[in-house]
């Protein structure tokens, strides 16, 4: 079972896919997402978001200025300011 990410910024969609594994961070700590996660509202603090694709790939990118949204199997990530890095 997968993730539905959609990572976009102010101004275009990042990312979006399926991946097994999320960590992002917030302004109470690093936290990691996968399938079957409870719902989740959290304030995004700069920081990088970590993507896991159902390859094993790896996404990387910047993130600052959002929130993270986990409902069901679809984490949404909204930022002000989102580039990929790798």
């Amino acid at each position: 079972m997968a993730l539905q990410v959609s990572l976009v910024s102010a101004d275009a969609e990042v990312w979006a896919g399926e991946a097994t594994l999320v960590v992002a961070k917030t302004v109470e700590g690093e936290i990691g997402f996968m399938a079957g996660h409870e719902p989740v509202l959290a304030i995004l603090a700069e920081g990088q978001v970590r993507i896991t694709r159902a390859d094993g790939s790896k996404v990387l990118a910047n993130a600052q200025d959002g929130f993270v949204s986990m409902e069901g199997d679809a984490l949404t990530i909204v930022a002000g300011n989102a580039a990929l890095v790798a």
